[in-house]
């Protein structure tokens, strides 16, 4: 049986115990894409890639490492990652007081690993990202470290709630949330905030093709996983789905849509050519079924796109974007 989700109340207290640890990122009109679709549609982004860190991750982080004993914050803390976590939860190592041993896999962005380096952490390499889980229950063991889940549990949800609670007070009138899914820590938490504070929000889910586990234990009933990831957007190659982040999912997320890689490609184009912004492909995806298969159905709504982050470097996203529209 798994923890309660967090009430509202809760995801309010921790984002005031959070404050200034993270950024009450914009929340904005993107005239690129209302242009694009037509039929007066409202969109409005949350840029999450303004967060510290670079993405949403620094609030699940943060939001675990401040509920650790002092005797768990002498011990260090581990997580697993391509990128995105690791250096969320050696962000939070650093702000909390304590030490970070990341496990990353070999593929992961140089950039990346330097950013985990910067904040203080060690990094550890696996060949992928099944390993890297046995890798860092190996050192979770031999060296007593608390394990940072990069998308399961209470804590998690409770910090990416705070996600769903910023845009709510920032523009209350969205009709529709589009969030993008890897291990549904991120959409999990902020579906179960939104629903609170809007019910008749729908919400929808993206997902790559080759990365779609959460539509899989959906429509199986229980979590379950995909023998091998595939897809550029590997900040959201989750391999499985877990049962607190799955639970939210069924009882929050209103449907799900998969998208192939040249779709995020194209969307990386897109808001680069119309919005000026270089993304990764996990941001760029709920641009993709936006500009893709949900375009007719939402024209005319007013529609909430989170744009969950984006450590990316110039070389690969050159050899990541399409500007084939």
């Amino acid at each position: 049986m798994i923890e309660s989700a967090p009430n509202i109340d809760e995801v309010r207290e921790l984002r005031a115990a959070l404050g200034e640890h993270v950024v009450r990122t914009p929340f904005v009109r993107c005239a690129g894409l209302e242009d694009a679709i037509g039929g007066n549609t409202q969109v409005h982004g949350k840029l999450e890639f303004l967060q510290r860190t670079g993405t949403f991750k620094a609030r699940g982080a943060l939001s675990v490492a401040r509920t650790l004993s002092s005797e768990q914050l002498a011990a260090g803390v581990t997580a697993v990652s391509a990128g995105n976590h690791a250096i969320a939860v050696a962000f939070a190592a650093r702000e909390t007081g304590t030490n970070a041993k990341v496990v990353m896999t070999r593929s992961a962005n140089p950039g990346r690993v330097a950013a985990c380096k910067a904040y203080g952490a060690e990094v550890v390499f696996a060949d992928d990202v099944h390993v890297a889980f046995d890798v860092a229950a190996k050192i979770r063991q031999e060296e007593g470290r608390y394990f940072i889940h990069p998308f399961d549990g209470k804590a998690i949800a409770t910090g990416t709630g705070t996600v769903g609670l910023e845009m709510f007070e920032q523009y209350p009138d969205f009709d529709v949330l589009l969030v993008s899914v890897g291990g549904g820590g991120l959409i999990g938490g902020i579906a179960n905030a939104v629903k609170q504070l809007k019910p008749e929000c729908e919400i929808i889910g993206v997902e790559p093709e080759g990365a779609d586990s959460m539509q899989r234990s959906i429509a199986a009933g229980e979590p379950c996983g995909v023998e091998a990831v595939q897809t550029i957007a590997d900040s959201l190659g989750a391999p499985y789905a877990m049962p607190y982040s799955f639970e939210l999912c069924r009882n929050n997320v209103d449907r799900f849509v998969s998208l192939p890689d040249t779709s995020f490609r194209r969307a990386m184009g897109f808001l680069y050519s119309h919005m000026q912004i270089a993304v990764e492909p996990a941001c760029a995806a709920t641009t993709a079924a936006l500009l893709g298969p949900l375009r007719d159905e939402l024209r005319g709504k007013r529609v909430a796109n989170v744009f969950c982050g984006s450590n990316i470097d110039w070389d690969t996203f050159a050899s990541q974007v399409s500007f084939d529209e």
